[in-house]
């Protein structure tokens, strides 16, 4: 039997061990993930047809697939650590920033097909790619996450304040969750020829963000001494959010009515060429699940209680 090597784990402080060693953290750690999915856009670039359009949209593609696991765990690290403390979240906390720049990194590559697109496959973009909405939202996120990437270094990071940092970071994690997971979810309910893939990314995307509810709720909860259950108002909070979860589930009966119905109106049209992700069809079962946990904090107040924000 030939000789295999073994890594022995026998309690969580080995883990803690493991997590905290040099090869594991910070810039190490940007390496580690860096390289080998640098390798693979390399490698499955010279697989690829690049003199084609369709070669390089391949590329755009595969590039934001290496990239969306990365941003996604950037998204919960707080809220995983807040809900389950453990060596591993506190790694994850550790190394969020570090998350994010391999996450920047990975788009870095889209960037570059994106530009080989437009520049050399021009006609191809504007016939069959262009879309001004669309054109802004990607050009808006590349903007936040452009200065999200600067100001995670220490040097550039003192040069706004601790509060314009965290709404910088806040909004553009939203923002760039926001995008990649639309991206899935008309995968899904709108063009109606997902991969195994789609439904995965879909799926995580939306763990993710009821992950941070949860954390968020969970706060809410804490801050309230003497909480009171009002049966009725956890009730309809409860169906509120089951009804966003099975929308969230079943968007391909309903997405088509709800864009006929954001978009009948003329005077709302012209949102749609401008404002990024409008109608938010994708975004109307988030709405519901974020409203029915809002509902479930407001329903434990006491009359004495103040919420806080």
């Amino acid at each position: 039997m030939p000789w295999v090597p073994r890594i022995a784990i026998s309690s969580s402080n080995d883990i803690a061990t493991i997590l905290k060693t040099r090869a594991f953290n910070r810039w190490s750690l940007f390496v580690l993930i860096s390289l080998p999915v640098s390798i693979a856009v390399i490698s499955v670039m010279n697989l690829t047809d690049m003199n084609t359009a369709n070669g390089v949209s391949a590329m755009i593609q595969f590039t934001v697939r290496c990239s969306v696991p990365f941003l996604y765990i950037a998204f919960i690290a707080s809220a995983t650590h807040a809900l389950y403390p453990s060596h591993l979240s506190q790694w994850l906390l550790r190394n969020r920033a570090i998350f994010g720049l391999c996450f920047a990194a990975s788009m870095a590559w889209q960037l570059l097909f994106i530009l080989w697109l437009v520049g050399i496959h021009t006609e191809y973009y504007i016939g069959s790619v262009y879309v001004l909405r669309d054109a802004i939202e990607g050009m808006l996120g590349y903007v936040l996450l452009t200065f999200m990437t600067l100001t995670s270094f220490k040097t550039t990071r003192r040069k706004i304040s601790p509060k314009h940092w965290k709404w910088l970071h806040k909004t553009g994690i939203y923002y760039l969750w926001a995008y990649a997971w639309s991206v899935y979810w008309y995968e899904l309910y709108y063009y109606k020829d997902p991969e195994l893939i789609d439904y995965l990314y879909y799926w995580l995307g939306l763990a993710a963000l009821c992950l941070r509810i949860t954390a968020w709720y969970s706060k809410q909860r804490a801050s309230i001494p003497s909480p009171v259950i009002a049966g009725p108002t956890a009730f309809i909070a409860g169906t509120i959010i089951i009804a966003g979860l099975a929308a969230a589930s079943t968007g391909s009966s309903w997405s088509s009515p709800a864009h006929t119905l954001l978009l009948g109106n003329t005077p709302l049209q012209l949102f749609e060429l401008y404002l990024p992700y409008y109608p938010f069809v994708p975004f109307l079962p988030v709405f519901a699940i974020a409203s029915g946990t809002w509902l479930l904090t407001r329903q434990e107040l006491t009359p004495d209680t103040e919420f806080q924000d």
